[in-house]
């Protein structure tokens, strides 16, 4: 999620200080996503550098001290940012992915077992937004629309796990037998011991 486009967005309903735009930010997102106030503050000095907003404040040295608005430059880039598709062709990094496809190359990991635990931790999640989800009133179309995604992600999460426990079980169902003699000399020595 990029903070910075989030900043301007708020900032687009007019001034706000730093510790207002990380409320209204967890508001927005329904807590799922939630920021620190240093990961506002280091926005926001990213964003002053860029000529994207001003700060008006009594007290320069504290970052969170004073409010910001838009300049003319930081409502284009907002605009920019409104227009534009989000880029679907470099998938981000995700941990569980990484993690997965290291597992089935690296000797000695259990990656059946691997699955189960990320498969319990997932429902947990599950439970935790389904919960939350019906919390939220009608009326609150931000939270709604972030836990909704949120939901849709856990049960695509859910469905992928599946997927693999299904190719780890074809894959070991296929894989042929080694025989100790197809072993190299140092395994054999190991398995005498």
């Amino acid at each position: 999620m990029s903070v910075r486009a989030a900043m301007l967005a708020l900032l687009s309903a007019g001034e706000a200080s730093t510790y207002q735009l990380r409320k209204a930010f967890d508001e927005a997102t329904g807590q799922v996503h939630p920021v620190n106030i240093g990961q506002v503050s280091s926005t926001l000095a990213r964003l002053e550098r860029d000529g994207r907003v001003v700060r008006r404040s009594a007290e320069p040295e504290d970052a969170t001290a004073g409010t910001w608005t838009l300049t003319p430059e930081g409502r284009d880039e907002l605009e920019d940012w409104w227009m534009r598709p989000v880029d679907r062709a470099r998938p981000d990094r995700h941990e569980l992915v990484l993690k997965l496809s290291l597992a089935v190359t690296a000797p000695g990991v259990d990656v059946t077992a691997l699955v189960q635990r990320q498969r319990t931790a997932t429902l947990s999640s599950l439970h935790e937004a389904t919960r939350a989800r019906r919390g939220i009133a009608d009326s609150d179309l931000a939270a709604r629309l972030v836990l909704d995604h949120h939901l849709f992600a856990v049960e695509a999460e859910l469905r992928w796990l599946d997927d693999v426990e299904g190719v780890l079980e074809r894959a070991a169902a296929t894989r042929p037998a080694v025989s100790p003699a197809d072993r190299p000399a140092d395994s054999r020595a190991e398995a005498r011991r």
